[in-house]
């Protein structure tokens, strides 16, 4: 063969494998974009409640609406808006194991007691309770009190929904009845501390 065809074939042989790599690298690219074409879709959609949206619960005097129940956050984080009406006297002093709590007070005052210490809560006030730290709250006013509470994670959610179905069947709810609805969300009443205040 002479030296002219040989590098006519070589060049040819170049040319195939700047080809091939062409290709090949044309391929990645294409997997990658369908890879983060199909991240995208995962991404869950922006959730938006406006004024009278949210699901409702009715827990006697208490009135919430869920603003977030976790499913647009992974199930990190709950949020709901709490309407206690005037002299609302609260759940007993409870600890939660799993979940941090938080309050943010809109109107009204909220009157939280944490272990011994007692608080009054004023618009613009919020309080964070952490995991296993006792805590009730009530509303002592004349006049209803608005504020709102966040879950993370989600889990106390389902609490509310299980407990206005055993109020659904007529009356308050029992103690024992309260005790086996929190036990089923890594919550226990604090019966190391007084009720309220």
């Amino acid at each position: 063969m002479s030296e002219e065809a040989e590098n006519e074939e070589a060049e040819n042989e170049e040319a195939e494998n700047n080809d091939e790599t062409e290709n090949s690298e044309r391929a990645e690219r294409n997997e990658q974009a369908e890879n983060s074409a199909s991240q995208a879709v995962a991404v869950p959609a922006v959730s938006v409640v406006g004024p009278d949206g949210g699901e409702r619960i009715v827990l006697g005097a208490t009135r919430m609406r869920v603003l977030e129940d976790g499913s647009h956050t992974g199930h990190r984080l709950a949020i709901t808006e709490s309407v206690l009406a005037p002299h609302t006297p609260g759940p007993p002093q409870h600890r939660h194991a799993r979940h941090d709590e938080g309050f943010y007070i809109v109107s009204g005052t909220v009157r939280f007691t944490v272990g011994e210490q007692v608080h009054d809560a004023t618009p613009g006030t919020l309080v964070m309770v952490p995991p296993g730290v006792p805590h009730t709250f009530t509303n002592p006013a004349d006049r209803p009190a608005v504020m709102l509470s966040t879950f993370t994670p989600d889990l106390y959610v389902q609490y509310f929904r299980d407990l206005q179905e055993v109020m659904a069947g007529g009356g308050p709810p029992t103690p024992e009845d309260g005790l086996r609805v929190m036990s089923r969300y890594a919550t226990e009443p604090a019966t190391d501390h007084a009720r309220s205040r």
